[in-house]
């Protein structure tokens, strides 16, 4: 079995061509023992891993990457590959779509404890991975992958380097940065191109077909990712398509329960938890205030796509609106809290407020509110509290 897989393995990296290093190496912590990667399908977390195996300097006797969905992997354990990989002399075994294998939390406990591998794991974000049975949670070192930020979006595309700016450095310096960072460089010519189509790497490889390939990686997202984790029959998956589709046609602020639930034909308590699927899923983006934290049974202030490039591949209609507030709240999510509040259309870190809008978008709705920015689109540069909006691309 181990020799398959070892075959299997290098016919995988043979085939693997990406050379970007995205974002995350800089913060996993190799040295850890569990390792565990989760975000979106299509984020980039097999490339991760098998960029890491092959930069890896071990004989590659000792490194081994397994698909949940080979056929070796159907006929035995994880367990049983664990055991006979660790025997022959193995260090570093990856398991890639775990979320696939029943039960995996307790047999990656058991790996943990029984043999001296390091493992590492990718799978969907729906994965309960904090509360997961077998105390996996103490043992592994969860990261999330999000998908390509502009900055990120930008040094493919026009291979060259632009470094990345912490929350804090934008908010106090952003003219500077692009006063002394961007002279030869007019940062909207890509951005919409980047808003349509630039989020998950694959773009990259065969552009013409970007909006197929996105189309059946969100079907398989909801048809096979979510009925495989939580409680759903076959026949309700359509119901989650409806709730995607319906989504698209509302503005966040205008969400209505009631109608909604008529809609997709489900009570209210069902459609909080399909909505709880999808944003688990990463096709939404659920923000709440801080008054309701985690509950799900209570209304979402605001839902949006995951995404940008899903409001124009999934909605018939794209509200401008609606865009500039899911990219914010997508790229800010990856790395601070964000909320809903009372005034304005943001609170990150409950600290700092934010509005968002074109060009001449004015202080109004938020003036004589400590640490307010209105981010504006549409503007190369900013002043003062009003920084343009693609320069929060540029945060991881």
């Amino acid at each position: 079995m181990i020799e398959q897989l070892h075959k299997n393995f290098i016919q995988y990296l043979n085939n693997q061509k990406q050379t970007y290093e995205r974002y995350i190496w800089k913060h996993i912590n190799h040295d850890d023992k569990l390792i565990g990667i989760i975000g979106a399908r299509g984020v980039g977390k097999t490339t991760y891993i098998l960029q890491y195996l092959q930069q890896l300097n071990i004989p590659i006797h000792k490194k081994l990457y397994v698909s949940i969905d080979n056929i070796e992997v159907a006929n035995s354990s994880l367990l049983d590959i664990a055991e006979q990989f660790s025997s022959l002399g193995g260090e570093i075994l990856a398991f890639d779509e775990i979320h696939k294998y029943k039960n995996f939390e307790i047999e990656l406990k058991q790996i943990y404890d029984m043999y001296d591998l390091k493992v590492i794991f990718s799978g969907s974000s729906a994965l309960q991975l904090e509360h997961s049975k077998g105390d996996l949670s103490r043992r592994a070192v969860l990261y999330r992958v999000n998908g390509l930020s502009y900055r990120e979006f930008l040094e493919i595309k026009l291979k060259r380097e632009f470094r990345s700016y912490i929350l804090d450095d934008i908010l106090l310096n952003h003219l500077d940065i692009v006063v002394s960072n961007f002279k030869d460089f007019k940062p909207l010519e890509h951005w919409k191109e980047y808003l349509e189509c630039g989020f998950y790497p694959f773009y990259f490889q065969n552009r013409d077909t970007y909006n197929i390939k996105l189309n059946e990686t969100i079907n398989t997202v909801i048809e096979v990712d979510i009925p495989s984790i939580f409680s759903i029959r076959y026949e309700n998956i359509t119901n989650l398509k409806k709730l995607a589709f319906y989504i698209c046609q509302s503005k966040p602020f205008k969400l209505n329960i009631k109608e909604l639930s008529a809609k997709i034909g489900v009570d209210r308590d069902t459609l909080y938890q399909y909505m709880e699927y999808l944003n688990r899923g990463k096709v939404f983006n659920i923000l709440r205030s801080k008054t309701k934290g985690d509950n799900i049974f209570l209304k979402p202030d605001k839902i949006y796509l995951n995404n940008a490039n899903l409001n124009y591949s999934y909605c018939n209609n794209q509200d401008i609106g609606m865009i500039r507030e899911t990219f914010f709240a997508n790229q800010l999510s990856t790395f601070h809290n964000v909320l809903v509040p009372s005034k304005g259309d943001f609170l990150v870190d409950e600290k700092y407020l934010f509005e968002i809008g074109g060009k001449n978008k004015s202080f109004t709705q938020i003036k004589d509110l400590d640490n307010s920015f209105v981010v504006a689109d549409n503007l190369e540069s900013g002043f003062g509290n009003k920084i343009p909006l693609w320069l929060f691309g540029f945060l991881y």
